[in-house]
């Protein structure tokens, strides 16, 4: 569609035109300033409240027609409303019967190149191992240059390993004229590379924050733009972006980890919508705790955090406070029951080699059964349930107790 005629349609569109009073919201800043019990959210005017919060909660494939609707076409939101009430429960369950009943064909592996971010360890590892049997040409970035040969010895001939540093572009350049030359068609690419640092937004330093951004979000960003060329040059090409259960759901203590994650998952989602003209599919992964080499070392880095602090930080929330929630962290059901990685390396294949793949996947029971249930309940409701959890007071709310 001409760029004209799309703005034209934009302008035209029935929430455009009906754009809402400022001074909604200005009503409920001035609440939230204000009052003794500010709410958490506030969603001032119909928009919000009866268009684009139930359009949330409906599936994605759903979410999906309606965006396009709205966006190239005229729609009544009465219209809208009834279509999203009728259609989300009905066709939602013909197509998981659908889906069970009548599984899709898998694509054939030959002349497929799949792009690995993020092999070292963990599911990229394990992906780049099952799809080279698998008889796909596996391109793998590692970021440990001692990781090269020893994962290149695990693979076919096929295969190439390559040392890659997302955040650097220098490094991602190389890789795409390495890759340039073996292929002017990529199949697929896999953002996977990824790390986390555990902390309170007191505790963590933003110079870690950015770390953590430049990793979990602006390097995949920065892969995604500029192996685009090679993914549209041929229809059905797929992006299988690694997210987690705090890309949907905020967990206390991971401020910087969920922020990345929130982005990345807006990110791919704007990048399904957009590429939709050339096909491009873009499946998200959201999995729970794993049993991998990053939740392992995830006492080590809790610990490190915490003597890092200044003294007056550490002396503002004290060390018992900070012993509850060490333990709180390493004796949770989460990470003691950590799950298989293995079913996380089931769909990253399932995104890369099947006819339809999933807009996102949440493997394995901590992501389908406790956190995306929790993720749609009602914001007072969850914070409840976390105050309920962990019942610790830092020292110096203890003194401010104390001095009223």
């Amino acid at each position: 569609m001409p760029l004209r005629i799309q703005a034209k349609n934009i302008s035209e569109n029935f929430l455009y035109r009906h754009s809402e009073d400022p001074n909604k919201v200005l009503e409920v800043l001035e609440h939230a300033v204000l009052n003794c019990k500010p709410e958490i959210r506030y969603r001032p005017g119909w928009q919000s409240k009866y268009f684009f919060l139930p359009l949330s909660m409906a599936p994605v494939w759903l979410t999906d027609f309606i965006v396009n609707r709205t966006t190239f076409s005229h729609v009544k939101p009465a219209d809208t409303m009834l279509l999203i009430i009728s259609l989300i429960f009905i066709f939602y369950i013909i197509y998981i019967l659908y889906q069970h009943f009548y599984p899709t064909p898998n694509i054939s592996p030959n002349g497929k190149y799949i792009f690995i971010s993020g092999c070292d360890t963990g599911f990229g590892h394990g992906l780049a191992i099952k799809l080279d049997k698998q008889g796909f040409n596996v391109l793998a970035g590692v970021f440990a240059s001692d990781n090269v040969n020893s994962l290149q010895e695990k693979l076919s001939s096929r295969a190439t390993v390559f040392r890659l540093d997302i955040t650097k572009e220098e490094d991602i350049e190389a890789a795409f004229q390495l890759v340039k030359q073996k292929t002017q068609v990529l199949h697929a690419l896999v953002n996977n590379a990824g790390i986390v640092t555990s902390g309170y937004i007191d505790w963590i330093q933003v110079d870690t924050v950015r770390q953590i951004m430049n990793v979990n979000f602006f390097g995949h960003v920065t892969m995604t733009k500029r192996f685009l060329p090679l993914l549209i040059a041929k229809r059905d090409s797929r992006v299988v972006n690694m997210s987690s259960i705090c890309g949907f759901i905020s967990l206390p203590g991971s401020a910087a980890y969920c922020a990345s994650k929130y982005a990345f998952e807006s990110f791919s989602d704007c990048l399904r919508h957009e590429m939709r003209p050339w096909h491009l599919r873009v499946s998200i992964i959201e999995p729970g705790t794993m049993q991998t080499a990053m939740t392992e070392r995830l006492e080590v880095s809790l610990k490190n955090v915490w003597l890092q602090l200044p003294n007056d930080t550490r002396k503002r929330w004290g060390e018992q406070f900070f012993e509850k929630s060490f333990k709180l962290v390493i004796n949770s059901p989460f990470i003691r029951y950590s799950e298989d990685p293995e079913k996380v390396i089931r769909v990253l294949e399932h995104a890369i080699i099947s006819t339809t793949p999933h807009i996102r996947y949440r493997p394995g029971w901590q992501s389908s059964l406790f956190f995306y249930p929790l993720s749609i309940l009602p914001c007072w409701l969850v914070d409840k349930m976390f105050s309920l959890g962990f019942n610790a007071c830092p020292d110096g709310v203890k003194l401010q107790l104390v001095s009223e």
